[in-house]
């Protein structure tokens, strides 16, 4: 469940003269730490991946925030910092997974590797512990962003 276990999309096939769809992706970011929003948004980028586009990000810095935003938005993907104060992403996580009809895929930023099962617990879809490593928050992205988003064929 952790972000290491991400695979990487296969290439297309040689001399295919096809450009892969392209998922276009609304995030919504939910710290109470301006500095980790600020690591996230440079770890994933506008290109995760070749084939996934983060077209909208989102951010919220309280829990009441981000369950409006939910309700009220469409978000392709909720990236959470369990860290954060007074609410940590992980309760929050599982509140939103409960509560939540057709709850949008979640990454769960854990306070250290161990906390794996925490995530578990939070019915988050992927975690990726502090301290952040950029490839490993892309990859964890990329991986959700698959399965969800608009898909654009770009010539």
């Amino acid at each position: 469940m952790t972000a290491s276990d991400a695979t990487p999309a296969p290439p297309s096939p040689p001399g295919s003269g096809s450009t892969p769809p392209v998922h276009q992706l609304s995030v919504l970011l939910y710290s109470d730490d301006s500095a980790t929003r600020e690591a996230v948004r440079l770890a994933v980028g506008r290109r995760p991946a070749r084939d996934v586009e983060v077209t909208n990000w989102h951010e919220c810095a309280t829990a009441t925030a981000v369950i409006e935003a939910v309700e009220t938005g469409e978000f392709d993907l909720l990236i959470l910092d369990g860290e954060a104060s007074p609410t940590g992403g992980l309760g929050l996580c599982r509140q939103l997974k409960n509560e939540i009809p057709n709850c949008p895929p979640v990454l769960v930023l854990t306070g250290r590797p161990q906390d794996g099962w925490l995530a578990a617990w939070s019915q988050a879809d992927l975690a990726v512990p502090h301290p952040l490593d950029p490839i490993a928050v892309a990859g964890a992205v990329a991986e959700l962003g698959r399965t969800v988003g608009a898909s654009t064929t770009t010539a």
